[in-house]
């Protein structure tokens, strides 16, 4: 037991490290961050197995758990969810919403109305969509203004950014090679103008059906395993270069930056930590729980971000994993106002 407590270790140690690595130098060693989660957890196991025995080898899991303190508050939060709403506070959801199940994934026909009452019901100022496709069913009318970026021949895809004040400025970010991309509008609210990002991210397609994932993991299908590692370090390093561009762009803004978006990552990673820069994540600030915003079975993956300039107060965050109509669920912040003089 204790020499499987020294292996977690030194893969918990690499974990902790590997989001200050660039995944182009490891790209396979960066398929670890995502399981860093499990590795946290399995380590709170041995710390309670060696505690019940009164064992010395509780120091190793203890030091371990003790370094990754920062790592643990971005996977679990514990906090209140009660806050003190007030007037002036500016409301932020993502959502992808996967085309509005226009493929028909889901057996239910009415996903764009459910979709609809959901947004209704929460009342957002700003709607960052990502994976957009028009649905007449989507009722877009407490939105005067939009920016919808879609591309495509017969089906048109894409990012759309709906808001409650005026959009005085918009525009794309293009990822070379690539159909993801992110978007972007400066928004005006009485004197103030804030630049919200709406960003999708390299996908690194891992099924949902965490039955698939387990027989890759037990060698069923070999080469299927490889493909899937070779696959999502493939995807590591496009995205790297995504969150790079997305840094460089951001830098040059003078106003107060929200990004919102599926980041397709974890927020153990390399581009977790270029794109979030000297952000905000809200989960962390203000969120209970895990977090979970993708539909992963018995695994509380949380690839779906809300990052906010530290001149917002995050005053509360919360995510919706009862909300079963596509395969991310809908993030929430509400954020006190910022100071910006």
């Amino acid at each position: 037991m204790f020499f499987l407590n020294i292996v977690l270790t030194v893969l918990t140690i690499a974990g902790y490290v590997l989001p200050f690595l660039a995944p182009k130098t490891f790209p396979l060693l960066s398929v670890l961050t995502l399981f860093l989660p499990m590795m946290l957890i399995i380590n709170v196991l041995f710390f309670i197995y060696w505690g019940i025995q009164f064992k010395r080898q509780i120091l190793l899991s203890g030091l371990v758990l003790l370094l990754g303190i920062t790592f643990i508050n971005k996977f679990y939060r514990f906090s209140s969810s009660a806050f003190e709403e007030d007037k002036t506070d500016l409301k932020v959801m993502s959502y992808n919403v996967r085309l509005f199940n226009k493929f028909e994934w889901s057996d239910k026909r009415t996903v764009p109305i459910e979709i609809s009452d959901f947004v209704k019901s929460k009342d957002p100022d700003i709607l960052c969509i990502q994976e957009f496709s028009n649905a007449p069913d989507f009722d877009y009318s407490k939105f005067p203004y939009q920016y919808i970026l879609s591309k495509g021949n017969k089906i048109k895809t894409g990012q759309a950014i709906f808001s409650k004040f005026k959009i005085v400025n918009s525009g794309e970010i293009i990822f070379p090679n690539s159909n993801n991309n992110v978007i972007f509008a400066d928004l005006k609210r009485e004197k103030d103008t804030v630049r919200v990002y709406n960003m999708h991210l390299q996908s690194i397609k891992i099924t949902p059906d965490v039955n698939e994932l387990n027989d890759d993991i037990q060698g069923i299908s070999q080469k299927k395993s490889e493909r899937m590692l070779k696959r999502m370090s493939t995807a590591f390093k496009v995205q790297q270069q995504q969150a790079e561009i997305l840094h460089e762009h951001k830098s040059k803004s003078h106003y107060p930056i929200i990004i919102c978006g599926d980041m397709n990552n974890s927020a153990f990673s390399y581009v977790y930590r270029v794109i979030r820069g000297d952000l905000q994540d809200s989960f962390a600030a203000a969120g209970n729980g895990f977090g979970k915003s993708y539909d992963f079975k018995y695994y509380p993956a949380r690839i779906d971000y809300i990052f906010v300039d530290k001149r917002f107060e995050v005053k509360y965050f919360d995510n919706f994993p009862e909300i079963v109509d596509s395969d991310h669920f809908p993030i929430l912040t509400v954020l006190g106002p910022a100071d910006l003089e």
